[in-house]
């Protein structure tokens, strides 16, 4: 079976180790970590994600800025980009459909079986 790489970007990296350890220990994926949003396309170019969780939030770089140097980047603007955010609770991701800006959205603490439900949907796209 060929693992589906998946990039974590999140500034805190006990969010992004946890996400790694949860997601492999499934054998379905490949999880490469960014903590610095600075870096985040760098990483995206050299990792060739099929995947991105992208945290909103972030010290350096805020998630809306990098999700559109995705968008407009010739080699991750295909890669589909699901927002993994503190700052909306569950029951606001329900009322808006799980999606944020049009951008598929799941709330923190995240569940790991809506995650995996989540990963699925976007990578079947």
């Amino acid at each position: 079976m060929v693992k589906r790489k998946i990039l974590a970007v999140d500034d805190e990296p006990s969010f992004t180790r946890m996400l790694k350890r949860n997601l492999e220990r499934t054998g379905a994926y490949e999880v490469e970590e960014e903590n610095l949003g600075t870096r985040c396309l760098s990483t995206a170019r050299r990792f060739h994600p099929d995947l991105i969780l992208l945290d909103i939030i972030m010290p350096d770089v805020e998630g809306h800025f990098l999700l559109s140097q995705f968008k407009t980047d010739q080699t991750t603007r295909s890669i589909p980009i699901v927002f993994l955010t503190a700052t909306l609770t569950k029951e606001e991701m329900r009322k808006n459909k799980g999606a944020l800006e049009g951008v598929p959205a799941l709330a923190k603490p995240v569940d790991m079986r809506l995650l995996l439900s989540c990963i699925e949907k976007y990578l079947k796209k």
